[in-house]
């Protein structure tokens, strides 16, 4: 790219378009509201409609777990007589056969247009998913799901992030969810994200992830997966998890489309439509570094004990780094990518482990009922904050640390030597994630009695364990062993 072309580039900004393009539809929402041609307005004996923004549609476990466990909530807490649930999807065929009952509407990558169409249809928007407030993956995806939720604010309608993680935001974004955000309400997973949003004015509560209650396929499928691969049954499995951590942020690129589309440059870039992978050469350099710090402890660990390594694709993204880390080692280890596998067979197969480490958070959350002993190598504040949370602080490291490989092999060994301490120091953690789980929904009823007081409310006592989805027995069995 030329520098003049670099330099247009800088000044246009797509992000800062984009923002700006997202605010006047929603300031145009808000004029239309104002003088009373709200699309859709709920009315007492009428069903409650929910609009629900998020990241499904990619393959991603994580963001389809989450989301599945909060529908199951959001149910539980409302009643599903008293509901009509939409969600926004980017491709319906990879979120075919997901969120039962709920209809998917298809969201183009160019969303603005989508939004101001889509949101007045509904009651209320829940922002879902986790790395809601951050610029580190793409300030697009927070423009997206803070613009629906300035959309559902700007007619007074439920405006709901839920279980969010915020982090760092560049400026632009950070004026655009000060500004549209307002009145809405986060429920936050950690008091660091409660902290980045009370210090931009938006109104937060307490809350968790929504992944602890998910119920996967039953741990035999998990089994036969990995006997299938080459496991004898008996030897600890151990699970690693690597993504490419320094492709971030996607961006969208005017320019880059064109030359893609018109000269097939950019392709290693591309990630899909407009939008394009920040990688640089000294990125490459340091995802090398990063995969061979993993394998250099996989293989000097695997001469200590005896295991089973798999690499495990949260995302269908992830393929190309377990792809690239495969041959990084010395012993065969077979793949387990989410484009192949669906979230109740990948988690399934995650609880059959004996220890992970892993570069994916919901890789860590989904495994904790089942007692993995589990360790981060982060890129952002998520498995930190986890890890701190779990009182784990030794064991997750950065995917830039110097000397990766060493300081790895120090934690697989305390995993493996102190695994089933660890595992019981994970098995007491998970009633306080139920705990506050449960609070999410209490939180979120009063929200939408606070906005309709008609609203037909549930006769329960007011206690955290009536506003939970029903439990799998797995968990029951935690929940009764170490409340």
């Amino acid at each position: 790219m030329s520098a003049f072309l670099s330099n247009v580039v800088k000044m246009l900004d797509p992000d800062k378009g984009l923002q700006t393009v997202m605010g006047s539809l929603i300031e145009a929402t808000a004029m239309r509201h104002a003088i009373n041609m709200t699309p859709e307005v709920w009315e007492p004996e009428k069903p409650l409609k929910l609009l629900f923004a998020g990241y499904v549609g990619t393959r991603n476990t994580g963001a389809d777990v989450r989301v599945e466990e909060m529908i199951r909530q959001i149910r539980r807490v409302l009643g599903d007589d008293n509901l009509e649930l939409t969600i926004m999807t980017v491709d319906p065929a990879l979120s075919a056969g997901y969120f039962r009952t709920v209809k998917q509407v298809e969201m183009p990558t160019v969303f603005p247009g989508f939004l101001f169409k889509e949101c007045p249809k509904h009651h209320g928007v829940l922002a879902c998913e986790g790395s809601m407030f951050k610029s580190k993956f793409s300030s697009a995806l927070t423009c997206m799901m803070a613009g629906a939720l300035g959309m559902a604010a700007a007619e007074d309608k439920l405006s709901v992030g839920y279980g969010a993680e915020a982090g760092g935001m560049n400026s632009s974004l950070q004026n655009f969810v000060r500004k549209h955000c307002r009145d809405s309400l986060v429920i936050c997973r950690n008091k660091p994200s409660r902290k980045v949003l009370g210090n931009l004015g938006i109104r937060t509560t307490p809350g968790t992830d929504t992944a602890w209650t998910f119920e996967p396929a039953p741990l035999s499928v998990g089994r036969d997966m990995l006997i299938k691969a080459g496991w004898d049954g008996k030897t600890p499995v151990l699970a690693v998890c690597p993504i490419n951590p320094f492709w971030w942020p996607v961006k969208p690129d005017l320019v880059k489309a064109a030359a893609n589309k018109f000269a097939g440059q950019y392709k290693g870039e591309h990630y899909k439509s407009i939008y394009f992978h920040q990688y640089s050469e000294e990125k490459k350099e340091k995802n090398r570094q990063y995969l061979a710090g993993l394998a250099q402890a996989i293989n000097s660990f695997a001469k200590e004990q005896k295991v089973f390594p798999v690499l495990v694709g949260m995302e269908q993204l992830d393929r190309l780094a377990c792809e690239s880390l495969q041959p990084l080692l010395d012993m065969d280890a077979p793949l387990f990518i989410s484009d192949t596998y669906d979230m109740y067979e990948m988690v399934s197969m995650l609880r059959n482990c004996a220890m992970m480490v892993s570069s994916r958070y919901h890789a860590i959350v989904t495994s904790m009922p089942g007692q993995v002993a589990s360790a981060g190598v982060t890129m952002d504040e998520r498995i930190r904050n986890l890890m701190n949370d779990r009182n784990h602080p030794d064991l997750f490291l950065e995917v830039d640390d110097e000397d990766l490989g060493d300081k790895l092999l120090l934690v697989l060994r305390r995993l493996y030597r102190d695994r089933e301490q660890i595992a019981d120091e994970i098995g007491r953690v998970i009633p306080k994630q139920l705990e506050l789980m449960g609070q999410m929904g209490i939180d979120f009823e009063d929200e939408v009695m606070r906005l309709h007081p008609e609203f037909p409310k549930r006769d329960v006592p007011r206690s955290w364990e009536n506003y939970l989805p029903e439990l799998a027995p797995a968990v029951t069995a935690l929940m009764e062993k170490y409340s």
